[in-house]
């Protein structure tokens, strides 16, 4: 007999983000030095009549609205049953971006590795163990840091230094009509630097106005050879046609669909030529469930799939597919401290710290289900709330 879900908690906390601040033009969260910032987030854990507990710790509020909306079903379910529960939940939340389901469905794969003693990516197929890593920068401000396109050409060329091949910018944010040639000048600045040692790509996650603005840089990207352009249109990173014309007018491959909620859609973003590599996020796109179809999906285009962010579920599903080709290790400023989006909830001396990179690549866990011990301790201490289903 397989386990039976007896119990679900989840617990709402916050901890500091160290060199951190909101970009005064807008939303970002951008790179201050000196500056702390408070960030929420969850835990879950689900626990079986068995005593083998599921867990994470990840999300955001938008995200756990939605576990609240879907937990009470799987109380007495098996816990094995990921697959149905995964259909099952997307149903329940077909109205909604599914964000919820992300959360759930990585506790149940982690739930699972600790019933079957193997760690996730074994469950879904090992095909390597380590891989290269590419640097994501924090938003830039003129705050301090990143705070000039000769900044980011530093910090490039400091990661090379360090053993890193690849290097993603994020760009000063708070854009109006007269800094799209310091986006030009940014993009020149690091690649003549570093542009014949390092891939590089460019993310303004949709903050340019206009589709001249997102041409226009496209093309600088261009003459310096780029990796890849992802996701530049603001209000158009969900287009299909606006990205296709994109894609038709430059040489820079795009990578689009990291704002893309679901299967059907991120599928027919490929199948309408609208992007050459493919996004995927563990959290946002159902769980490892909803990654590892993202990811066959491409593949059945013959195209890759580039994991968002990092994290131990990240490398699970690095080390379970063939066709990615770097782990995002981000976001990160020229402290080369932790990231700002890790919390400090490891016992077992996981991180994402610049610093614990070897020689430009980092390895999977190979402890059973996500292969992480959790401070719950923490948690609780910081704990802002949480409910429980039994």
């Amino acid at each position: 007999m397989a386990p039976t879900i007896t119990r679900i908690e989840t617990t709402e906390f916050a901890y500091p983000l160290r060199d951190v601040t909101r970009n005064p033009h807008g939303f970002d969260l951008v790179y201050e030095p000196g500056r702390t910032r408070e960030r929420i987030t969850y835990g879950i854990r689900i626990h079986t009549d068995e005593g083998v507990t599921g867990e994470y710790i990840g999300g955001n509020p938008s995200a756990f609205a939605q576990v609240n909306m879907v937990a009470d079903y799987l109380i007495g379910e098996d816990a094995l049953a990921r697959e149905r529960h995964w259909s099952e939940m997307k149903r329940a939340l077909r109205k909604y971006d599914r964000m919820g389901i992300g959360p759930i469905d990585i506790a149940l794969w982690d739930l699972a590795g600790k019933y079957y003693d193997a760690p996730v990516h074994e469950l879904l197929g090992t095909y390597r163990e380590r891989f290269p890593v590419y640097v994501s920068t924090y938003f830039g401000s003129e705050a301090g840091g990143l705070d000039s396109p000769e900044a980011y050409a530093d910090f490039a060329e400091e990661c090379l230094d360090r053993g890193f091949k690849a290097f993603k910018i994020h760009p000063i944010g708070g854009l109006d009509d007269r800094d799209i040639d310091r986006e030009v000048e940014m993009i020149h600045a690091v690649g003549e630097r570093v542009g014949d040692e390092m891939d590089l790509m460019l993310d303004p996650v949709g903050e340019y106005h206009t589709f001249a603005d997102a041409l226009t840089v496209g093309r600088a990207c261009d003459e310096q050879g780029f990796f890849w352009y992802e996701d530049p249109l603001r209000g158009a990173t969900r287009s299909q046609h606006a990205s296709r014309k994109l894609r038709q007018l430059l040489d820079t491959p795009l990578l689009m669909t990291e704002l893309v909620r679901g299967l059907e859609p991120h599928t027919d973003f490929i199948a309408e030529e609208a992007t050459d590599f493919a996004r995927a996020d563990p959290e946002w796109d159902g769980g490892i469930t909803g990654a590892i179809k993202r990811a066959r999906a491409a593949e059945g285009f013959g195209l890759d799939v580039e994991y968002h962010l990092a994290g131990p579920v990240q490398r699970h599903l690095l080390a379970a597919t063939r066709n990615t080709n770097y782990y995002e290790l981000g976001l990160v400023g020229p402290d080369f401290g932790v990231p700002h989006v890790e919390a400090p909830v490891y016992v077992d001396g996981y991180t994402d710290a610049m610093d614990a990179v070897n020689d430009g690549h980092v390895s999977v866990q190979d402890g059973p289900g996500i292969g992480v011990t959790y401070d719950w301790d923490y948690v609780e201490e910081h704990a802002l709330g949480g409910r429980v289903y039994d």
